[in-house]
């Protein structure tokens, strides 16, 4: 017992690296490995997937407010930026310390409805993705670590799939009293047709499903799943 200690001690760094792994070289320049950390000890599995999903949530969120800002440039400037990056940045610098981050104390369903009120003189790009990334990140219990004893509901994972549907078709179809669009998004009349948007939006939809059965068979809750009709903009609790 006495040999196998130290050597067990001499072997750790080595087991431990290779625990890292080489990881996915992305087209992107990128790596899929994930460094070691302690903490990793502390989480299972499925942890680790959440927070894969999580991280791609996020990135697709970001997608989305950086496109929504080039395409209507006026929302930033209404409130002094000069440029769709400074406004993205605004909502996702927050994420660093989303415990005491002032987005996280907004009412996401409050910010939907402003981002679309007739009259509002503010961001709507920033009303809307503000809404979004706030009701998400609370699927997600306004976590960004998770370890063995933390839990998701997956009936909020479910529901905010169904809101992120809502909050799309609201997106394409809202329009001024003019008869012009809100936000612009998808392609105008004339336009080359464009689909990006609605990719990204498929994704967040496809990522929380997904989740919410994962975490369905892990918990052994079952999810009740709602019929929804978008067009009424009336959002599940979570």
């Amino acid at each position: 017992m006495r040999t196998i200690r130290p050597l067990f001690i001499l072997l750790l760094p080595i087991l431990l690296d290779g625990c890292a792994g080489q990881g996915i070289q992305r087209k992107d320049g990128s790596s899929s490995a994930r460094p070691f950390k302690a903490a990793n000890l502390a989480k299972s599995d499925v942890d680790m997937v959440i927070e894969m999903h999580q991280q791609e949530m996020l990135k697709s969120l970001r997608i989305l407010t950086l496109k929504l800002y080039r395409r209507n440039p006026q929302e930033f400037r209404k409130i002094g930026l000069d440029s769709a990056e400074t406004a993205t940045d605004r909502i996702f610098s927050q994420l660093d310390n989303w415990a005491a981050a002032p987005l996280r104390q907004l009412d996401w369903e409050a910010q939907f409805r402003l981002a679309f009120l007739e009259g509002f003189a503010g961001d709507r790009v920033h009303a809307f993705m503000s809404a979004l990334t706030i009701m998400l990140m609370a699927a997600y219990e306004d976590k960004t670590a998770f370890f063995l004893l933390d839990e998701l509901s997956p009936q909020k994972l479910y529901n905010s799939a169904r809101n992120i549907e809502v909050a799309a078709w609201k997106l394409s179809n809202a329009r001024q009293p003019n008869g012009t669009r809100v936000l612009l998004s998808n392609s105008m009349e004339g336009e080359v047709h464009n689909l990006s948007f609605e990719r990204e939006f498929g994704k967040l939809i496809a990522r929380q499903d997904v989740l919410a059965l994962i975490i369905e068979d892990k918990s052994n809750r079952s999810i009740n799943r709602i019929l929804q009709n978008a067009a009424t903009f009336i959002f599940l609790p979570i």
